[in-house]
């Protein structure tokens, strides 16, 4: 990593029911953010926090986008991110964006993708609900298929990222899918690897094969971190927490394989920390640790 980071809040909690993840980019930098990547002599710069309504002051939206909760102000959010993420990123550094629910994927994905790019989605969902399949309404279950621009979100510019295609997307760490998003997976060429895989072949093969299918014809690499990938005993403070999820060891190699890519990481974002359901801190200062493996931490 010879680049600098630039870190963008965005604390949204409008994609989901369960208060508490606006708090996550506060709880992360709490949890050492800084110091993490001062110990890595990365120059570090702190944005500071997009602006989110509450959702008393947003409308849900529903009479126009089917079943999505509060769409136009996620818009509005997603939109201002891509801004801010396409500044940084033109500029030559690093966004390093801190959720807030996992509907902020959208504007993250849609400031770095202007070539073509490989995205690793490192979930417990596989967030390709829409609209018409969902059902919660919870945009935080959507962002994949927006991004991809599937059912109505092929009609909206904000969303839809045409440069990254289903066959650069890697999903890992799957356990909770939805049945609209499994006839999706069974017909698409996303690569979707399951916990069950990583059980099996280890986590090293899994995200070496996931990383070598999305980098094969892209020029660079968007990882997005939902911290429930991890099993809810390693990290219980997540919006929502699925048993049977990776290690802490698992998580941290994951993260490290990253690091020794050889396509240019261009983003990434780190989501789902809540810390109302937390302890101490617990989960926060794990994602801190996961960037910094991420971004070339060792051991020795």
């Amino acid at each position: 990593m010879n680049r600098p980071v630039e870190l963008i809040g965005v604390p949204m909690d409008l994609g989901a029911d369960r208060r508490g993840v606006d708090m996550g980019p506060s709880a992360i930098r709490y949890g050492g953010l800084g110091d993490q990547l001062d110990d890595l002599g990365i120059p570090c710069t702190d944005d500071g926090d997009i602006d989110v309504p509450r959702p008393e002051q947003s409308q849900r939206d529903a009479k126009v986008t089917g079943d999505a909760k509060y769409l136009d102000a996620t818009r509005a959010v997603c939109t201002e991110l891509t801004e801010r993420v396409r500044s940084i990123h033109d500029s030559g550094a690093l966004p390093l964006v801190l959720g807030g629910d996992h509907s902020i994927g959208i504007g993250t994905a849609n400031g770095v993708a202007d070539r073509p790019t490989g995205l690793l989605w490192l979930d417990a969902h596989a967030d390709l609900n829409t609209p018409a399949t969902t059902p919660s309404g919870n945009v935080h279950g959507m962002p994949l298929a927006a991004i991809l621009g599937d059912g109505i979100f092929g009609e909206m510019e904000w969303a839809h990222a045409p440069m990254i295609e289903p066959e650069n997307v890697a999903i890992v760490g799957l356990r909770s899918v939805d049945s609209g998003e499994r006839e999706r997976l069974r017909s698409s060429p996303i690569h979707a690897y399951t916990m069950t895989d990583i059980d099996q072949q280890g986590i090293s093969t899994v995200i070496r094969e996931a990383l070598d299918a999305i980098t094969q014809t892209t020029e660079q690499l968007a990882v997005s971190l939902d911290l429930d990938l991890l099993d809810p005993a390693e990290a219980p403070g997540v919006g929502t927490p699925v048993r049977g999820g990776a290690s802490y060891r698992e998580a941290h190699a994951a993260m490290e394989m990253i690091a020794t890519s050889e396509t240019e990481l261009c983003s990434l974002e780190l989501v789902e920390v809540n810390p109302i359901l937390d302890e101490s801190n617990q989960t926060a200062k794990l994602a801190c640790e996961l960037t910094a493996s991420a971004l070339g931490k060792r051991v020795l």
